[in-house]
């Protein structure tokens, strides 16, 4: 990926404690929305959990309660715009220029918008992608400087760095004055102090309901099933156009993509100034 500190293989983050709201809400429609984005072998595990108010495991922070940016609630999203069965893809950790092109080519034959969860330096290092992304469509989405998984274990002030340092790439990138509108944090390493700096600087912390786990190049066939068996815990579905050959991950994206217009279900994108629905 260009940087040291980033492996094909994210960090499993499971462990943190579920209390029994979120259990009893697991009922709901869409359930308890688990943010767990699994890595390096022998890693220690933690697991972000966020339930439809969208305050995480950390504490605060609820859904409904603005930052201090721009009407920008600090809750992690989850649900979309568009309400209903909408479906929100999302696209992590490139920009690549082999894989992100071909992302592109498979929405644009779905006419689907997506969001694209970009790292700093990959921004920087391939703006005409960034551009791409943006005249397609698509939403752009801070994924910090150095995807580093145990930022929520780090110093605020570099949570600060992280966030904003690859917020600046990401729009220089951009141009034209493109926004970054959403924060992903690496692994859902998020913390209070992370949602506060992410929504004070325009930016709607995001969250995922479905991981299909394809950085782990498990085949075409078993990220598509991930993502027909977990839709019912939420609309937001996770992949990756970065980190490694995703080849895997265009095959599955176009088999899933297909099998939503089937199901007819309609793609858009997540929450940004609105309450998490429940």
């Amino acid at each position: 990926m260009g940087f040291s500190t980033y492996t094909n293989k994210k960090g499993v983050r499971a462990g943190a404690a579920v209390v029994a709201s979120a259990v009893a809400v697991a009922a709901t429609v869409w359930g308890v929305a688990t943010l767990v984005e699994p890595g390096s072998a022998g890693a220690a595990s933690r697991q972000s959990v966020s339930g439809p108010n969208g305050a995480d495991a950390s504490g605060g922070g609820g859904a409904g309660r603005p930052g201090a940016g721009p009407g920008i609630p600090e809750g992690i999203a989850h649900s979309s715009e568009s309400g209903g069965n909408t479906v929100n893809i999302t696209i992590d950790d490139g920009p690549d220029p082999r894989w992100t092109p071909q992302v592109l080519d498979v929405l644009h034959k779905y006419d689907v918008k997506a969001t694209f969860c970009m790292v700093g330096p990959h921004a920087k290092a391939h703006p005409d992608l960034v551009k791409k992304v943006v005249a397609a469509g698509h939403r752009l989405c801070d994924h910090t400087m150095d995807h580093d998984t145990t930022m929520d274990k780090k110093p605020v002030d570099y949570q600060e760095r992280q966030i904003l340092d690859a917020k600046k790439l990401i729009e220089e990138a951009a141009g034209n004055g493109a926004k970054v509108e959403y924060y992903r944090a690496p692994g859902g390493a998020f913390t209070p102090d992370s949602r506060r700096i992410a929504a004070a600087h325009g930016m709607r912390p995001l969250g995922w309901n479905v991981d299909t786990k394809d950085f782990q190049k498990p085949g075409t066939a078993a990220i598509v099933d991930a993502v027909k068996r977990e839709i019912g815990n939420g609309p937001t579905v996770l992949f990756h156009d970065g980190g490694g050959n995703r080849a895997q991950t265009v095959e599955a994206l176009d088999q899933v993509l297909a099998w939503l217009r089937d199901q007819g279900r309609p793609t858009g994108f997540p929450v940004r100034t609105a309450p998490d629905a429940p």
